[in-house]
């Protein structure tokens, strides 16, 4: 279970007058001796509970000493006989205690308004530091980072990006090499640990099976409720591995950390196997979307997934797969179908160095920064960018402004080919006014596979593959996972793939849009709701 000690940040936020409601006195500001030693730390007044039940601030105040919590109204009385220096106090300990990892101290009186408040701690009378808030969001905690306060959701605590040494990693990509993510998983000798948005797929189900059966330790954890639900098919294969004896979790429910728990890797005993797409036929069973995956042989970077998938895994909102699908019902959706040519065998290189991006928290940030730091080429794949005016974009943008040669390939698949065929005229247009050397396309597959669903980033001999889509939601709202590998052979693997794709691709889109706009029209009549959302 993710612990609260990352609500132990060390900076107190001394808030400017500025910052203050009206009507609020200089005097009412921390004392000048505020210091990390006491300090309000968090605070969650909206609770997903009947009349807020259990909604508790977090305090840092020595033992000893005279120490009350109040908002201008009503004082609290903080225990002075508490063994912890750093408690939640709570006028619902047993209900607090449900949302927090923090010791819980029973309080009388505690009422923190959704709307805001200022909360003061005081010792022996004097204001030691404050902490405000406005429009409490429900389920969500206000914290102190090192940039300031921030709403997180409850049971959520942002990482550092991870840095691990030398390995060996085999590049591959999809639909060629779908042998390679099965074999991988068939190889498990102690431990398989899955994480998921959608699955599916009858081949690794009966990998799963069959790992537990010879006494393989096997977990799955997927999203509860994917967009447009899940279907029959879809829930029949959790039911089947469930019932095999393989622990089944899904993340969803209204304590929820995040919008959709979106990663797609698995640790499978000292190797990590991470992808850019779903546990599905259309993903790993050789079918449907090009994507690209990585197998890394490092222990340290299979004990890092390993330590996340311990913390998705272990707060309330993963909730035990047949608890959760009690009394729902699930729609039927035909299979993924289709085979397609394989091109591109896996190919096997050695990394210097080996990053683990996760989102929410830092998945962005590091991933601008691996596009900042190229100088050469930037090689970008997404099934579509949602927003003009995003980081990643921006740093996209930039690099060519450096020089860098750059080159954006998008979608061509029918519900996607109109924005991506705009983005890319416009992308186009501003590469040609300002000599850029920066050009962009829609895919065309023309027969190797059907869509893009790859999220993947070459930046000179640093390769990026993971989850996290470039929309305004996936980095800051989802649960998403992706390594950058530095290993000029692999650049140069997926470099080369980027390129027979590329070929294919057309940046004179007029036509696409027109015909984009007719096949979704006409799909949109006879093709269930639930199947006609690919890119996650």
């Amino acid at each position: 279970m993710p612990v609260v000690h990352n609500l132990a940040v060390v900076a107190v936020l001394v808030l400017s007058l500025s910052a203050m409601p009206a009507g609020v006195a200089a005097a009412d500001a921390p004392a000048a001796t505020s210091s990390a030693d006491a300090a309000i730390r968090a605070a969650v007044p909206n609770p997903v509970a009947d009349g807020d039940a259990g909604e508790f601030v977090v305090i840092r105040a020595s033992p000893g000493g005279n120490w009350t919590l109040d908002d201008g109204e009503d004082v609290v009385a903080v225990p002075s006989n508490r063994s912890a220096s750093t408690v939640a106090v709570s006028d619902d300990p047993a209900a607090a205690r449900n949302i927090t990892d923090a010791p819980v101290v029973g309080v009388t009186h505690l009422s923190l308004s959704n709307s805001g408040e200022r909360l003061r701690l005081r010792r022996n009378g004097t204001v030691v530091d404050t902490l405000d808030y406005r429009d409490a969001p429900e389920g969500q905690r206000l914290v102190r980072a090192d940039t300031g306060t921030e709403w997180r959701p409850v049971g959520f605590s942002p990482r550092d990006v991870h840095t691990h040494g030398r390995a060996t990693v085999t590049g591959f990509v999809l639909p060629d090499s779908p042998a390679t993510p099965v074999a991988t998983l068939r190889s498990a000798r102690e431990r398989i640990l899955l994480a998921g948005y959608t699955f599916t797929s009858e081949r690794v189900a009966d990998a799963l099976i069959a790992a537990e059966r010879r006494g393989v330790t096997v977990r799955v954890l997927v999203d509860g409720d994917p967009v447009g639900g899940r279907s029959a098919r879809g829930a029949a294969t959790l039911d089947r591995i469930a019932n095999a004896g393989v622990e089944v979790a899904v993340i969803g429910g209204p304590r929820a950390r995040f919008n959709f728990h979106h990663p797609k890797y698995a640790v499978v005993d000292d190797r990590a196997l991470v992808m850019t797409e779903n546990w599905k036929p259309a993903g790993v069973g050789g079918r449907s979307s090009r994507g690209w995956g990585v197998v890394v042989d490092s222990s340290a970077v299979a004990a890092d997934l390993a330590g996340l998938f311990r913390i998705d895994t272990g707060w309330t909102d993963a909730i035990p797969w047949t608890r959760f699908r009690r009394g729902k019902r699930f729609d039927p959706v035909p299979p993924a179908n289709g085979t397609y040519p394989s091109n591109t065998e896996p190919m096997t290189a050695t990394a210097t160095d080996i990053q683990v991006f996760t989102a929410p928290g830092n998945a962005e940030s590091a991933l601008v920064g691996v596009i900042d730091g190229a100088t050469e080429r930037v090689d970008v794949i997404q099934p579509s960018i949602g927003r003009r005016d995003g980081p990643l974009l921006d740093a996209t943008i930039r690099a060519a402004e450096r020089g860098a040669e750059v080159r954006i390939l998008l979608s061509g698949a029918w519900y996607a080919v109109e924005e991506n065929a705009a983005l890319v005229d416009w992308l186009n247009r501003i590469a040609e006014r300002r000599g850029l050397p920066l050009s962009a396309r829609v895919a065309e597959p023309r027969g190797r596979f059907e869509k893009i669903h790859a999220k993947g980033v070459v930046a000179d001999d640093v390769v990026v593959v993971g989850s996290l889509n470039w929309n305004a939601n996936a980095a800051t709202q989802n649960r998403e996972v992706a390594v950058a590998v530095r290993s000029e052979r692999l650049a140069t693997y997926f470099r080369e793939v980027f390129e027979a794709d590329w070929k294919q691709g057309i940046d004179r889109t007029t036509w696409i849009v027109a015909a984009g706009a007719l096949a979704a029209l006409v799909l949109a009549l006879v093709v269930a709701r639930k199947t006609i959302r690919f890119e996650r």
